[in-house]
């Protein structure tokens, strides 16, 4: 019932940065817990951060110290700030309310070269 929109992704340069973004609308239920995953060819897909309506956030180890997540709660807007990209963050990356596994939107594309 929750309709998602990934954008902001794109090609970097390893060290560069992004700011990807995600829009959630038709929520029927309150927005507690949004997140990041990415899922890479031939892999799971994985959380790569979460954030509370409280503004508690956890993090993968592998980006620790190099990705930020935050949200506009009045907007039902998340954000994920990238920071020194490297080759293996190359993913499709995806948002999810409430770790309803369910409900994806059509992610996009960040692409990090060497």
């Amino acid at each position: 019932q929750v309709q998602l929109v990934e954008s902001g992704g794109g090609l970097v340069q390893a060290g560069g940065s992004l700011r990807l973004s995600c829009a959630a609308s038709g929520s029927r239920f309150s927005i507690n817990s949004m997140a990041w995953f990415r899922q890479a060819p031939g892999k799971q897909r994985e959380l790569v951060a979460a954030i509370t309506s409280a503004g508690s956030t956890s993090y993968a180890d592998s980006v620790k110290g190099r990705f930020i997540i935050s949200r506009d709660n009045a907007k039902n807007m998340m954000y994920l700030q990238m920071n020194s990209l490297k080759p293996e963050d190359t993913a499709v990356y995806y948002c999810n309310v409430n770790f309803r596994y369910d409900s994806w939107g059509q992610g996009t594309q960040v692409t990090v070269s060497s």
